[in-house]
């Protein structure tokens, strides 16, 4: 037989079977002989008290040896079968390649940036020298935006699809197998790029294609269904099926439906900066402690505040993590953040941001609220001096109104430059974030210091337009054929659920057939 229980261990406890084995024994008030073994299902780090501790939830095997979970998808040759456009090639993209595979159609996904081994080139001009290749950066490439985000692999998405598929296919294509265990699971930022490349392998090897250096620069669409796409502007591509999976910087794809007067819809989003800390700050405040058990991963956090009818909000927080420049634009600033697997650099760093409603930009143009962002980013260039240098102040300097006389030193690679945020960011963030920042400091000592710097702009944390889909069918309500998907379409917010939409696409599309 087997039980499910929850048992609770000291940090340095972990991973020692011996003691595992002891407390379930405990638990189940059994000898320790008859527990012939057990099955993790989910780990988690309990700091509310002084004591941290982890919680580990675990399937016990009693007086019976235990069945090993194996998940292994054996993808068909689809070579012959009918074809299905996916534009884009990060996480909704690929899993939703993996799927129509797996629904017997051929994949075929268009991508406006490179390979990873030729991303890494246009990635080191971008840290060392602030150039940009509008087409092929940290947003635009194999792997899309996912490939430099860390890997995290956290989502709410429980009632959208099969998140525990999703994990299992990153490990079997090369992720550490905890990432299926871990209450916040994360792959890293040095890892993912193979993992990625495994993915596009997988799929290559199964009669799929991918085109790098491909971008869309029109959709062919004949009384209002889709019929295929152009690719710079000269070769044509023919499918009665479009997975639209581009990802929230394409801003020339809400450009072009808009001027071929496919519907589209401004969306709120979030406006704010980076802000970081010595990852020292973090782990003395959430591990209540001097120094970091070298048992424990560098801490996390997650802030919110309600400032008047605003929500204020930490957001892909990064421990042990860099801020990278992720532009896609010439002239224009955007920050975010990633970490390596071992999350060991010296700082942390979380996007802050503030919301940003349809009321805050007048008007009724559906590129309303993209045009917002993009003056915003344009504004952070200017202000930063160019190369890529970011505007930036010191946290308490900001919430006083003063410039900073000097930055610390900080994580950003193509350097910062002291400037009034307030010259930068909308008043109504910028007062948000001054009440704000205050108040995340009671709640979490020492983060309110002036070691802390603001980086901006965090500008990209959601799309600023949504593009319409029927609900059951997930095509845009006016063209057949066309599914809009993941977070370029307003649909997902991260890796795991931009990999389940891609998912429901696919099947959407086997639906329709």
């Amino acid at each position: 037989m087997h039980k499910d229980i929850e048992i609770t261990l000291l940090p340095h406890q972990v991973e020692q079977t011996e003691v595992i084995n002891q407390k379930l024994a405990e638990a189940l008030k059994l000898p320790e002989i008859r527990i012939k073994g057990f099955q993790i299902l989910k780990r988690s780090i309990d700091a509310r008290s002084r004591k941290v501790i982890y919680r580990l939830q675990i399937k016990v095997y009693v007086d019976e040896e235990p069945i090993p979970n194996i998940h292994i998808i054996n993808y068909q040759n689809v070579s012959e079968a009918k074809p299905v456009l996916i534009i884009g090639a990060g996480p909704a993209g690929l899993f939703a390649a993996l799927q129509c595979i797996e629904n017997g159609l051929k994949p075929i996904i268009i991508e406006r940036g490179k390979d990873v081994k030729q991303r890494r080139r246009d990635l080191a001009a971008i840290n060392k020298q602030g150039l940009i290749n509008t087409e092929s950066n940290y947003c635009y490439g194999e792997g899309g935006a996912g490939t430099y985000s860390d890997g995290k692999l956290y989502t709410r998405s429980n009632k959208r699809g099969d998140i525990n598929k999703v994990l299992q296919v990153f490990v079997n294509h090369g992720a550490e197998p905890n990432i299926a265990i871990d209450a916040r699971p994360h792959i890293g930022t040095n890892k993912l790029p193979h993992i990625i490349t495994s993915i596009k392998d997988t799929m290559l090897n199964a009669g799929g294609e991918v085109m790098f250096d491909s971008r869309m620069t029109d959709i062919i669409i004949e009384f209002g269904k889709v019929k295929g796409i152009e690719i710079n502007y000269q070769d044509k591509l023919y499918a009665d099926n479009i997975i639209l999976a581009t990802g929230h910087s394409a801003r020339d794809v809400y450009e072009l439906l808009n001027s071929k007067n496919v519907l589209i819809e401004a969306k709120p989003f979030a406006l704010g900066v980076r802000i970081e800390h010595p990852q020292e700050i973090i782990d003395a405040a959430q591990y209540h402690c001097d120094i970091r058990s070298e048992f424990l991963p560098p801490a996390y956090y997650s802030l919110v505040e309600q400032v008047g009818s605003r929500g204020v909000f930490s957001f892909c927080m990064c421990p042990g993590g860099i801020i990278a420049p992720c532009a896609t634009g010439e002239n224009e600033i955007v920050v975010n953040g990633w970490s390596p697997s071992k999350r060991n650099n010296p700082f942390a760093n979380s996007g802050t941001v503030v919301q940003v409603t349809l009321n805050d930009v007048q008007g009724y143009d559906p590129l309303r609220m993209l045009n917002f962002q993009s003056e915003i980013e344009k504004l952070a260039f200017d202000a930063g001096g160019g190369n890529l240098v970011a505007p930036a102040q010191r946290m308490i300097d900001f919430v006083n109104n003063k410039l900073s006389i000097d930055l610390p030193k900080n994580s950003y690679l193509p350097g910062t430059k002291s400037t009034m945020l307030d010259n930068i960011l909308p008043e109504f963030v910028t007062d948000s974030l001054k009440a704000a920042l205050p108040l995340f400091g009671k709640k979490m000592k020492g983060y309110y210091t002036n070691e802390a710097i603001l980086v901006g702009v965090e500008s990209r944390t959601s799309s600023p337009v949504r593009i319409p889909r029927d609900k059951e069918t997930y095509q845009h309500p006016q063209i057949k054929g066309l599914y809009p998907c993941a977070e370029g379409a307003g649909y997902a917010g991260g890796i795991v659920s931009a990999a389940i939409d891609g998912i429901n696409c696919a099947n959407a599309i086997l639906s329709s057939q």
